[in-house]
């Protein structure tokens, strides 16, 4: 009997196929197999993952078999080797079901350092400090992911160490910091945990996998999946990307960002995201330092810039839908990490639905199908009085649009404690984390003193169509006091303040509110709506019963 593969490299998997690949997966597939500059790699279907919980969480039988043939053609592909001492072969391992869930699930990055794979690589990069980072990056990842140590004993560490050291950034840093907190991080694992952390690259590999499929029944997972009625018929269970790294911390020819085709806030037509020097994915999407605008890697890397823009528009016509795409830049070289279908407020929606169609990329047909009734709804949420003349309090990035005025609340727990008792809530965060999910669903609008307009926040709350105001660098937060302090004024959890998502303003108090305008792409789309249904109904009377 022939023993059912679980595993297919990217040059092989059906980019059509994300019930069994996951989004991510097929994605990856689909780009290698058209001549996209992604790193090599291969999935493991959702099917294994299904299999690993029908067998009470135990990885289903010849699964790893099966993983450590591919990693060998990886390492064949790459001409590095899985733990080798001299050319260490680094691969991030990424979480993906059948349906976009930004942030809901785990990712592990630089899987295979271990303190001999990093002296090796030390050897052949000349960088120590760019190892020691990466290093301390997977510690901590790992410890998270895998071992299930909380961030906030890691946070601590680190935060102690930029406070020793006199820094602000983790940037700032030197090697000999860096090493030091790779040894903290490892101490602390076997505190928590009773074993020292696991030198064993293949077993840091099974750990991780095993711990990718857990996040399938993750509460902000399952809690994501329950408030967007996504059904198992629609996506079940995760399947696992494993990819060889590349890096974007490797200098000040490096990079990482996270970019769209199009505007998702407005719709607009053009290349649109931020990007950080020297750093790796998770600094943009959690928001831990505040990006710059993509516009101004034109100005540093020029080059790699119009690579960018032709990548937009390869992906817009492969896919015939606005992307959401990560990129990582390795001293001067671009690559594409992984590629999903854009989550866009309701006015871009519609809006990038009626280019879409005048582009020739999808029908009058599709492009109604594509906005639900719910967008409708977000269009109808109230804008800030174009006549109210106050002052705000501060400015950030206007992240998604709307005005929402509530209650300062400062964690998600609180947030949905009093948001189900119906009262009006803002939830307010240096960054927010996938694990506030649930501070989401209760708050009117989310409020932030780091990240951009790729930041989690941003991207979950115009997914829900809610205002966010991200990198409002004015915004201090003290959890200790549970107060804020903005615009030179202190205000305690429970004050109300008013935030435009439009502008990326915040005001004192609640502000007064206008409703909205149709705009005319709307009512074309509305057209359409009704030419169709007139045929539909032509179409029925020639029938017959």
């Amino acid at each position: 009997m022939t023993r059912k593969k679980f595993v297919f490299d990217f040059e092989e998997g059906d980019g059509k196929n994300k019930q069994l690949l996951g989004g991510k997966g097929a994605n990856l597939c689909g780009m290698t197999q058209i001549g996209l500059p992604v790193p090599p790699g291969f999935v493991i279907t959702t099917e294994a993952c299904l299999r690993y919980f029908d067998e009470n969480k135990k990885l289903p039988k010849g699964l790893m078999e099966e993983v450590r043939a591919h990693m060998e053609d990886l390492e064949k592909k790459s001409g590095k080797g899985f733990g080798s001492k001299t050319n260490p072969l680094l691969v991030s391992v990424r979480s993906g079901s059948a349906l976009s869930m930004p942030g809901m699930m785990d990712t592990i990055l630089n899987l295979g350092l271990n303190d001999e794979t990093a002296e090796g690589l030390c050897q052949l990069t000349k960088n120590e400090r760019f190892v020691y980072d990466a290093y301390r990056r997977f510690l901590q990842l790992f410890g998270k992911i895998a071992l299930g140590i909380g961030d906030e004993h890691f946070d601590r560490i680190m935060n102690q160490t930029k406070e020793q050291a006199g820094v602000q950034l983790d940037t700032d840093l030197q090697v000999d910091q860096l090493k030091d907190l790779a040894q903290k991080f490892k101490t602390l694992i076997k505190e928590k945990t009773g074993h020292e952390f696991p030198s064993d690259v293949h077993k840091q590999l099974e750990l991780s996998i095993e711990a990718v499929f857990r996040s399938w029944m993750g509460k902000r997972a399952v809690d994501y999946r329950r408030e967007f009625n996504i059904t198992t018929d629609q996506a079940n269970g995760t399947a696992v990307s494993i990819v060889a790294m590349v890096f974007g911390n490797m200098g000040e020819t490096s990079a990482t960002g996270v970019a769209f085709t199009r505007d998702p806030g407005t719709g607009e037509n053009y290349l649109y995201g931020e990007y950080l020097v020297n750093a790796q994915g998770e600094d943009v999407v959690a928001g831990i330092r505040t990006p710059k605008p993509l516009r101004q890697l034109r100005k540093e890397m020029s080059a790699v810039y119009r690579q960018l823009e032709a990548l937009r528009h390869t992906l817009e016509n492969h896919f015939r839908e606005i992307q959401d795409f990560e990129f990582t830049i390795e001293n001067g070289k671009l690559y594409c990490l992984q590629t999903r279908n854009g989550k866009m407020n309701a006015w871009a929606l519609v809006r990038t639905s009626i280019d879409l169609v005048h582009q020739g990329l999808i029908n009058e047909e599709e492009a109604i199908f594509r906005v639900k009734p719910e967008h409708l709804e977000q269009m109808l949420h109230p804008q800030i009085d174009p006549k109210y003349k106050g002052t705000p309090l501060a400015t950030g990035i206007n992240a998604s649009p709307g005005a929402a005025s509530g209650k300062i609340i400062l964690d998600a727990d609180k947030a949905e404690a009093q948001g189900q008792s119906g009262e009006p809530i803002l939830l307010v965060r240096e960054e927010t984390k996938p694990e506030d999910i649930h501070g989401f669903f209760a708050a009117r609008g989310i409020l932030t003193s780091r990240g951009g307009k790729t930041s989690h926040a941003a991207v979950v709350a115009r997914g829900m169509g809610k205002p966010c105001v991200a990198g409002v660098e004015a915004l201090e937060i003290d959890m200790g006091k549970r107060e804020v302090r903005l615009g030179g004024q202190v205000f305690r959890e429970g004050d109300i303040l008013t935030i435009d998502g439009s502008a990326g303003t915040v005001f004192a108090g609640e502000v007064p509110t206008v409703e909205p305008e149709f705009m005319d792409e709307l009512l074309e789309l509305l057209g359409w709506a009704d030419d169709l249904k007139s045929l539909g109904v032509m179409a029925n009377a020639d029938t017959p019963e």
